[in-house]
């Protein structure tokens, strides 16, 4: 990238697009498999009345499936014992949307009324998250059973993630620390000090002999896990950091180099770029290794960043507090891709799912959509109480809610949709 990229960047920031939007009840799956079960639907679309309409069980199939019909121009396309197929079709109005109910709901993993804050799994059957009454769990993905209580950190923990390896776990909260722990034994094996406020997200650089924080003391720093130090300061001067990610770049990307020579601790940083969203409304991008800023993106964006998320070596989404949501490519970080809003709710996560990605939302929605930007799944469950986390395992993804529940749900449900519509 050349110098004169190295500064903010300014443009005329176009309307975000409002998307068109079915809602389904909640509880579906439940209501449905009543004798003449009912759930209610709706179509939302900028500048309209809301539509309604009432979906209706009319007996059960040898599987048990419901035979299920729709009024006010809501057609139902297919029901499995899990999900929906839902077009309404009025006049020149077509929208289809596939709704999935949980494959299995973890209760017990956390207190009944306490918000689960963050989650995190492993392909190796772990899970990790944390609450609003600061306790930090171990937990089998299988069936939700607690292996763990991970006691150290004085308050919330806002940041849980598992390593690569999938027995280690990285936390950071309110108390300004780091910590490194065994899933297998519960023992924290380092704490990690410098942060002067709150830490609230990470990302660990390949296997992790380096990791990222960012906090809202308004810095980002790498840390060397082995001696437990602080390798580097990206100083962000924009109060809040909310989130971080990093992502490979090309070798024609150019990220400068550093003025004077690394540690030997660092491991892994060459050729990647850091991305933090702020809470002054912008997205700095810093080369990890170099130690210098890249850009500013100060415009596009419509309130604070609450979550950034690449979702493809070149393209990152930041996802914002009024629910926005911005693309942009870095090769051409002056221009957004597109700017577009599905839900009323902050964006609270965002989670590369490919060929697309699932974003969660503080009305309760989760939504996925593929490389056009265009809904063709919701996750369901949540009664609009906020989905501040969604992780996945490969197999099946999993969400964490301010109502206590962890959520299972099945990705071949979701990514058949891609089949079943032609994407």
């Amino acid at each position: 990238m050349e110098e004169n990229h190295q500064n903010t960047l300014n443009f005329e920031r176009p309307p975000p697009e409002i998307h068109k939007r079915l809602i389904l009840q909640s509880d579906f799956d439940e209501a449905l498999k009543e004798p003449e079960g009912k759930s209610w639907v709706s179509f939302k679309s900028p500048g309209n009345p809301t539509v309604y309409g009432e979906l209706k069980s009319n007996g059960l199939s040898g599987e048990g499936i419901p035979y299920v019909t729709g009024s006010a121009g809501f057609d139902v396309n297919k029901v499995t014992e899990k999900s929906i197929e839902i077009a309404y079709r009025v006049n020149e109005t077509h929208i289809e949307r596939k709704f999935l109910a949980p494959h299995k709901n973890f209760k017990n993993v956390h207190t009944k009324g306490k918000s689960i804050h963050c989650l995190d799994v492993s392909a190796g059957g772990l899970g990790v998250s944390s609450d609003s009454e600061g306790k930090l769990k171990i937990w089998e993905t299988k069936n939700g059973e607690v292996r763990r209580l991970l006691e150290g950190h004085l308050g919330d923990v806002y940041t849980c993630r598992l390593f690569p390896s999938g027995i280690v776990v990285l936390s950071g909260g309110s108390d300004m620390m780091l910590k490194i722990w065994s899933a297998e034994t519960g023992q924290c094996v380092a704490t990690l000090t410098g942060h002067k406020a709150s830490i609230l997200d990470t990302s660990i650089i390949d296997r992790g002999r380096n990791i990222i924080s960012c906090s809202k003391d308004g810095t980002s720093k790498l840390w060397d896990c082995g001696t437990q130090t602080c390798l580097s300061t990206y100083q962000c001067e924009a109060g809040i950091v909310n989130c971080c990610d990093i992502a490979a770049m090309w070798e024609r990307f150019h990220l400068g180099q550093p003025d004077e020579p690394n540690s030997e601790r660092e491991v892994g940083t060459t050729g990647k770029i850091l991305i933090l969203g702020c809470d002054n409304k912008t997205v700095k991008a810093f080369g990890i290794h170099s130690k210098k800023k890249i850009w500013d993106i100060t415009d596009c964006i419509f309130d604070a960043v609450t979550c950034c998320k690449f979702i493809s070596p070149v393209m990152f989404i930041c996802g914002q507090q009024d629910g926005h949501m911005t693309c942009f490519d870095i090769r051409n970080p002056s221009k957004c891709v597109k700017s577009w809003c599905e839900s009323r709710g902050p964006v609270l996560s965002l989670l590369n799912c490919k060929p697309g990605y699932i974003s969660s939302h503080g009305d309760g929605s989760c939504h996925y959509m593929e490389h056009l930007f265009d809904t063709t799944v919701e996750l369901t469950g949540p009664d609009c109480d906020p989905v501040y986390s969604v992780v996945d395992d490969g197999k099946y993804l999993y969400t964490a809610c301010r109502d206590s529940i962890i959520r299972k749900y099945d990705m071949s449900d979701v990514l058949s949709i891609i089949e079943v519509f032609g994407f």
